[in-house]
């Protein structure tokens, strides 16, 4: 029988004292510069945005500490049952869920509306980790050992494209593919899947984008390869995006200063372009900075996940860190122009419910591997451990 071996502070104060609290002012600093925007962009005002954010920010540091006291046993029992839940949550979006701009991806729960999809993020990366924690090292290459976690993502995905969320479904199964592969992925089939991936490559171009692609996604390509077209419609708001975050110059107009977003001039200021409200405030430096602390951040993520004994662990918290790597490069990228406008926040500074809590829960999972780096739990744990 399998021995479970964990070489950690098994008492409340002791587990407190492991906490990577470096990681924890990183994503404080964060949080606070997210408060400061939202008061900024309501005119120096803490309604509608700011006390909210702040409110749910501290609801979500207190989970995320919670959550981290946990032994990843206890995470690797309730994996599955998490992962169904947020599929059945899905489900029910597509029964009951709230339309808001034409998408409908929540389910109203009164004083908060729940995106399932951000749930997902979280229970997807949880499901996969456990899937390999249990599987043999030599079957990672087998069809037992790629068909269930494909299977995994998919479903998910199918659902959410149908939302629809394009940008939400992309980010999951990035970051599923990404822990596939971090899971021990042979050379031969990540060749034989980038093939394939030229082949569809070379389908796409010869069939065309418009006759894959929805009219509104089609839009979107057209609006990133020509800042020209339809400037007054689907280009309007990166077009803003651009000029806001260039008129911040080298150090920026000045906090509570700016005038793009408090003149009306850019759309959805405290949530998708929240970036480009701060580089005009803050300019080139400000800007500069939140990368940094992101890249940080990242930094500390990976350095976790390599000191942790649990190939759980390890999967966990690698997974964790590219769905938040992803949320920072397509956010900026977005707003830049670097990539299309597919509609996802910056972590912890957009104003928002659910991703925000869910962020905050991934990060709880997080420290809580730093504190059980030396944990080897065993295979085929029960349910809850």
């Amino acid at each position: 029988m399998a021995v479970f071996r964990e070489t950690v502070p098994r008492d409340l104060p002791g587990k407190m004292m492991e906490i990577n609290w470096s990681l924890v002012l990183l994503l404080g600093l964060l949080g606070v510069a997210g408060v400061a925007m939202l008061y900024s962009l309501a005119g120096a005002e803490w309604n509608p945005w700011a006390v909210r954010h702040a409110l749910r920010l501290g609801v979500g540091f207190t989970g995320m500490l919670i959550v981290a006291m946990f032994p990843p046993r206890f995470w690797i029992g309730a994996a599955y049952p998490i992962y169904f839940g947020a599929l059945l949550l899905l489900v029910l979006v597509e029964f009951a869920g709230v339309t808001i701009n034409g998408a409908q991806r929540w389910i109203d729960l009164g004083p908060l509306r729940l995106q399932p999809s951000e749930v997902m993020k979280v229970a997807l990366v949880l499901a996969l980790a456990r899937f390999y924690h249990d599987l043999p090292s030599d079957k990672v290459t087998s069809l037992s050992g790629l068909i269930p976690p494909m299977m995994i993502i998919g479903a998910p995905a199918a659902l959410i494209i149908g939302q629809p969320d394009l940008g939400t479904t992309l980010l999951l199964m990035a970051t599923g593919l990404a822990v596939i592969f971090m899971a021990g992925l042979s050379w031969w089939f990540i060749l034989i899947v980038g093939g394939l991936g030229l082949m569809g490559v070379i389908g796409v171009a010869v069939v065309g984008l418009e006759n894959i692609l929805a009219e509104y996604q089609m839009d979107r390509v057209r609006a990133f390869t020509n800042p020209d077209f339809d400037p007054l419609g689907i280009n309007y708001h990166p077009n803003q995006a651009v000029i806001t975050l260039g008129s911040g110059g080298m150090t920026g107009k000045g906090y509570l200063e700016g005038t793009q977003s408090k003149l009306g001039f850019l759309p959805e200021m405290q949530t998708d372009y929240i970036f480009t409200a701060l580089g005009e405030e803050f300019g080139f430096v400000g800007g500069v900075s939140v990368l940094a602390i992101n890249a940080l951040i990242m930094a500390q993520g990976v350095a976790i996940a390599v000191s942790c004994k649990s190939p759980f662990l390890r999967l966990l918290t690698m997974g964790l860190i590219t769905t938040y790597a992803l949320y920072v490069f397509i956010n900026i990228g977005m707003v830049s122009r670097l990539m299309p406008v597919v509609g996802v926040p910056l972590p912890l500074i957009s104003y928002g419910g659910t991703v925000v809590l869910s962020i905050l829960v991934a990060f709880g999972l997080i420290l809580g591997a730093h504190i059980h780096r030396n944990a080897e739990p065993p295979r085929g744990v029960g349910l809850f451990g």
